[in-house]
């Protein structure tokens, strides 16, 4: 069995939706990025890749015009293919999102249903903390994902 670590951090920009776990937060502001921002699929997949020995997404993903607003889920789908090749399993990822709002626990089920989709022999967890108005996400400015993932043998 193998672990991996996955952190990711971006800046709030209002004028896009906010996409967390590929699923669209309603009434609430996005996060900037050159993808759709979804930070907690971006440490996700960090953590992954970290745990089968790959590159990050920085490396496998680079930040160009033509990723400018796309979907992180099609990415995770690539990051999925490549676990699979290498003969492992996710076993079990665990998302903490750091933020202030929204409240996550609305969505929480919805959220692991849509990885479930990707990894579904994983045993999923997303969970949220404040920094209780601490720094520049305590300040609104931005969300912070740490991830960690743990692959084997199916």
């Amino acid at each position: 069995m193998r672990i991996g670590l996955g952190i990711d951090v971006h800046p709030y920009a209002t004028e896009r939706p906010l996409i967390l776990c590929g699923i669209t937060l309603s009434n609430h502001g996005g996060l900037g990025g050159h993808s759709d921002g979804d930070v907690c699929l971006h440490a996700l997949m960090d953590a992954i890749l970290g745990a089968v020995g790959e590159e990050d997404i920085g490396v496998l993903f680079p930040a160009t015009e033509e990723r400018k607003g796309s979907s992180s889920l099609v990415m995770l789908e690539q990051v999925a293919e490549m676990v699979a090749k290498t003969g492992l399993t996710l076993l079990t990822a665990d998302i903490a999102l750091v933020m202030e709002t929204p409240k996550i626990a609305p969505y929480r089920v919805q959220m692991r249903t849509k990885l479930q989709s990707y990894f579904p022999l994983a045993a999923l967890h997303i969970k949220a903390t404040t920094c209780e108005g601490l720094g520049f996400i305590g300040r609104g400015e931005g969300v912070a994902a740490l991830a960690v993932a743990l692959v084997g043998p199916p």
